[in-house]
């Protein structure tokens, strides 16, 4: 047997267990989504077995008792704009960072790069939020999240950064540009896939967090939406088809956003990593 007929068998071996094990990733979503249609009863077998009458129902009662419509407008306000400080941010300093050579900026590169490690503090931070004024507001949230991802944020813009050549700044200083304009003008056009990449990959850990709101948001009318799922989970704890239906919700924007996102997580991630 040949050595590309060995590598081609093994290929197929490997895809197979994978292909199973996303069968297995997958099993318990279904259980999630078919048991949202479920009444009360049906849905305790926590099964694959499609429900007798769909109960479209559940949905309805979700959004009427469980506050779905203001926690999904907290949720889209939180995940919306600690994204975008986080973007503008992130690159920003990565473009400084990976355009002077410097120890200082090679110091600091490091102190960013420690924050993929290193855990974040509550208590600090709540006594940092708590000095700052801003503690149990959605601004003390929107920064928290925004600066919590900022380490892998700028792993990402300074590894493609480095790959830009110099030239075009160089070019564009002898033309009379300052850093501003070659920042927005010229990088910020050439870096779009690590945007793409850096928006999704914030979007998702936002949004799915239940932590920080939990911690930090001390009115109920400012909670997002996983935690209206912990909220609802106390009322109706009994009721599986209700929080199998308000989990569906929560989980379907980031589900739709990876869909169609998904090729520019690829495509950010590899490029940052290849051309780094």
């Amino acid at each position: 047997m040949g050595f590309s007929r060995k590598l081609t068998i093994r290929n197929y071996i490997v895809e197979g267990f994978l292909l199973l094990s996303s069968l297995l990733i997958l099993l318990p979503v279904m259980i999630m989504i078919i048991g949202s249609f479920k009444t009360s009863a049906e849905v305790l077998d926590f099964s694959l077995k499609f429900p007798k009458k769909w109960m479209f129902s559940n949905y309805m009662t979700v959004f009427r008792e469980g506050g779905i419509g203001r926690a999904f407008l907290n949720s889209v306000v939180i995940t919306g704009i600690s994204s975008v400080i986080n973007i503008v941010a992130s690159s920003a300093a990565s473009f400084i960072l990976a355009r002077r050579e410097t120890k200082f900026a090679n110091t600091l590169y490091m102190y960013f790069f420690m924050g993929l490690i290193a855990p974040m503090s509550t208590i600090t931070t709540i006594r940092i939020v708590q000095w700052m004024g801003f503690y149990g507001s959605v601004t003390s949230v929107i920064l928290i999240y925004a600066s919590l991802n900022t380490a892998f944020s700028v792993f990402l813009y300074s590894g493609f950064i480095k790959t830009i050549p110099k030239a075009l700044d160089e070019v564009a200083f002898l033309e009379g540009a300052g850093v501003f304009s070659v920042f927005f003008r010229i990088v910020t056009p050439l870096i779009l896939p690590v945007n793409a990449t850096v928006a999704i990959m914030v979007f998702m850990s936002v949004w799915n967090d239940i932590t920080i709101p939990l911690y930090f948001l001390t009115d109920s009318s400012t909670w997002t939406m996983p935690l209206s799922i912990y909220n609802f989970y106390g009322k109706f704890s009994r009721d599986w088809n209700l929080i199998f239906a308000n989990l569906v919700l929560t989980s379907l924007p980031v589900f739709i956003l990876y869909l169609f996102g998904q090729k520019y997580i690829v495509s950010g991630l590899t490029a940052g990593a290849v051309k780094g």
